[in-house]
This record gives C-alpha cells, structure tokens and sequence, in this order.
C-alpha cells in the first residue's frame, strides 16, 4: 500500500522561498512516477511538477524557473524547492505517486495520467503573503 506524506509548508511574504518533502512508502521513487499539485480555494486542483527517471520533470508554465524538484533516492524521499514565491502560489499542496511509469508523456499529460492513478498525501498548506 502506498502511502505519501507531506511536509515543510507554511506562510512566508512574497519572495520568500519554501522547501516541500515527500515522503513515500510502498513505493520506490526511482521507479515510479511522482509529482506535485496544488489547490488553492475555489479552484480546481492543478499540476505543479512531475518526474519520472526515465525522462526528467515536467513543470507547469507558472512555475518554471522558480520550482525545482529533487529527489533522494536513499531517503525515497521528492522535494519541491519554491523561489521566488507569490500570492497566487497559496494553495494546498500534494505530492503524489504511481507505480506506473509516465517518462514517454509530455507536458500536461503526466499531470492528467497522475491524476487518474497516483496515491495522494493529506497535503501541506503554503501560504504567501504580498
């Protein structure tokens, strides 16, 4: 069974950094799929970052050159290093992870492919102030 649990949210001004970790259970990183979402309130929940070994990590426009995802493979462990942070980051964040690999997706489709197989955390609340 795989679980997943969040950490490392929390509130921070606007351009302040956070670091979000991921770890999992029943589940190896190096060979699954892995991402993050958010879901800030009244909106639909959206892709952050997703990786897969096989091919890299896919990164939402929104996000790009400001998130970074990692991850360390003896702790199985993903984190998700944010910079430069904005109000419109304030959301609740999720990690999520499939046995099924996802490297020969592009773009929006590991997002959508995480979505219909991946386990999920409880979620970690980040919020930025202006």
């Amino acid at each position: 069974q795989v679980q997943i649990v969040e950490s490392g949210g929390g509130s921070v001004q606007s351009g302040g950094s956070l670091r979000l970790s991921c770890v999992a259970s029943g589940i190896t990183i190096s060979s699954a799929c892995m991402g993050w979402f958010r879901q800030a309130p009244g909106k639909e929940r959206e892709g952050v970052a997703a990786f897969d070994t096989q091919s890299g990590t896919t990164y939402a426009d929104s996000v790009k050159g400001r998130f970074t995802l990692s991850q360390d493979n003896a702790k199985n462990t993903l984190y998700l290093q944010m910079n430069a942070l904005q109000p419109d980051d304030t959301a609740m964040y999720y990690c999520a992870a499939t046995i099924f690999r996802c490297g020969l997706l592009m773009g929006t489709e590991r997002f959508q492919f995480l979505s219909n197989y991946a386990s999920w955390g409880q979620g970690t609340q980040v919020t930025v102030s202006s």
